[in-house]
């Protein structure tokens, strides 16, 4: 596998180059944002604002961009909202170029863009593994990773320029082309489509529940996720306080567009080392090497205020950052099935937004009443905490786990039509076990139990008959048969051979039965004309 082999294949390049314009134009527009500010209110906290202004709504609003990557089709979905974006940044473009900005519109429609990023997130991630083969996955999520570097390469000299030659509205009409050329490639580009079957539509506010749940009882996502919490937290006061470090060491907007530039740098040489690191110290390592540089480089952010030192510090910055975010980004993927990719890869964007926004805000406040320095190096103390904190949350053992359907359970004999919508749905399954077996019997029983909620089942259960003891009945509900149908399309063949070893143990075949409550009243049509599903099957049609 080359370093970066997915961009050789044309459906993963024209998404990689959408992508990446996409991306040049944030960061193009997030530099412009954070130096504005410091023009229009310096006061530390108000700075460290603009990045929880960009990170609140991602952490309110990524899972709900998760469920839409899951249940609509990615590409569409992110032509119809990069417009948006377009039309809202070309409106404050002319705000600023009328000279009538202020603090409270600067982080107004930051938010509001943040949000729509927010719902874009997931989807450029999902989309990743229907454009590229699965062989080269890990290669076109690093290919990912150098496109956010390139973008944070090239986004502060673009704001830098775009501002000494045609004033602060520069940069966020130069926003305004990237997302227009962005659109341009995703129209020019259509990914394959997913060869598998794929469950029945889900409603999106149901999806994202579903979600919560597969994440909440898949264990292998734990790890990720509990790492990038404590990651993010403290690796988020170098992004909060780096414009006031700019602002001390020279004043000028130049050293605010190098410092980001020089991190840039690193993120790409971050990008470029990760396959050769991954293969030679494992995921864990990596990412425990990203933490421990971003450290350092608080370290330098807090105690020098040095040009060259500073440049340094962001220069080794950039990259650790990208190793650490690179590392957990392919850790969540290689856990999470097809079917939850989009909505598990937006608890991973969920859990690192809220680490960002909280993060954020306290170190900000932190600077406010106290130095700024004082709050970088307590960050860095603080992130080096982390590591033997964190040292059982193991990353690199999924990557064998055979994720893909099974699709082995039998065709149910109905004694008469269900439609979709009949529910709630209960599965009863009886075993009989063994004396023997029985201990075996309730540790695969619960591995089963986290499967089927993982799955959809709103509700588990597994009991012993008191009356005959060999007799042992699992239980479960789901909202609806369609969810039923869904449960039983997403079972693993990593899930399948748990069941192979309760099959083992058991004294008889089990027997399964199904029971569906009277069917629920319809909604009115006029209920269901005005529900975020209009739009989901809207963006659902080819």
């Amino acid at each position: 596998m080359r370093t970066f082999g997915a961009l050789g294949h044309r459906a993963f390049a024209m998404v990689w180059m959408a992508n990446a314009v996409a991306l040049c134009g944030i960061a193009t527009f997030d530099a412009a944002c954070a130096w504005l500010m410091t023009s229009l209110d310096p006061e530390p906290v108000m700075v460290s604002l603009v990045q929880t202004a960009t990170v609140l709504p991602m952490f309110l609003l990524t899972l709900v961009g998760g469920a839409l990557a899951d249940v609509v089709r990615p590409r569409r979905f992110l032509i119809a909202n990069t417009a948006l974006i377009a039309l809202v940044v070309a409106a404050f473009a002319a705000v600023v170029a009328s000279g009538r900005a202020t603090s409270a519109s600067l982080l107004a429609t930051i938010f509001v863009l943040s949000g729509a990023w927010a719902l874009n997130a997931p989807a450029w991630l999902a989309i990743i593994p229907e454009a590229a083969p699965p062989e080269e996955l890990e290669s076109a999520i690093a290919a990912n990773g150098l496109a956010y570097t390139l973008s944070r390469l090239a986004g502060p000299p673009a704001f830098g320029l775009a501002t000494a030659i045609a004033g602060a509205s520069a940069p966020f009409w130069a926003f305004f082309a990237c997302n227009a050329a962005a659109i341009a490639l995703l129209l020019a580009g259509r990914a394959p489509q997913r060869s598998e079957a794929r469950p029945p539509p889900e409603r999106v506010w149901r999806a994202i529940g579903v979600g919560l749940r597969h994440a909440l009882h898949n264990r292998r996502l734990h790890g990720p996720l509990l790492r990038a919490l404590a990651f993010f937290a403290f690796a988020s006061a170098s992004a909060a306080l780096l414009p006031v470090v700019a602002r001390q060491a020279l004043g000028r907007p130049g050293f605010y567009a190098a410092l980001l530039s020089a991190g840039a740098l690193g993120a790409i040489g971050g990008s470029l080392a990760f396959v050769a690191l991954r293969r030679r110290v494992g995921l864990d390592r990596v990412v425990d090497l990203g933490c421990v540089l971003v450290s350092a480089a608080l370290v330098l952010f807090g105690a020098s205020r040095s040009v060259p030192v500073l440049l340094a510090a962001s220069l080794v910055a950039g990259f650790a950052g990208i190793l650490a975010l690179t590392g957990l980004t392919i850790a969540a993927q290689q856990v999470l099935p097809t079917w939850v990719r989009g909505r598990g890869l937006s608890v991973l964007l969920t859990v690192a937004f809220g680490s960002v926004t909280v993060g954020s805000a306290g170190w900000g406040t932190l600077a406010s009443v106290d130095d700024p320095a004082h709050a970088l190096l307590a960050a860095a103390a603080g992130l080096a905490l982390t590591l033997p904190l964190t040292a059982r949350l193991r990353l690199g053992g999924a990557a064998a786990v055979d994720l893909a359907p099974s699709l082995h359970y039998r065709r149910i004999d109905l004694a008469r039509a269900v439609e979709d919508d009949e529910g709630p749905v209960l599965v009863i399954v009886d075993y009989r076990v063994g004396p023997a077996e029985r201990a075996a019997f309730v540790d695969a029983i619960a591995e089963v139990g986290r499967e089927r909620r993982r799955d959809g089942a709103t509700r588990w259960g597994a009991f012993q008959d008191v009356e005959d003891d060999g007799r042992w009945v699992e239980t479960f509900s789901l909202d609806s048969w369609s969810d039923l149908r869904r449960l039983r399309e997403r079972v693993t063949r990593a899930d399948r051979q748990v069941e192979r070893r309760i099959e083992a143990m058991l004294q008889a075949p089990r027997t399964v039965r199904f029971h569906v409550a009277p069917q629920r009243r319809r909604n009115p049509p006029f209920v269901e004309a005005a529900s975020v599903q209009a739009v989901v099957r809207a963006l659902r049609r080819t």
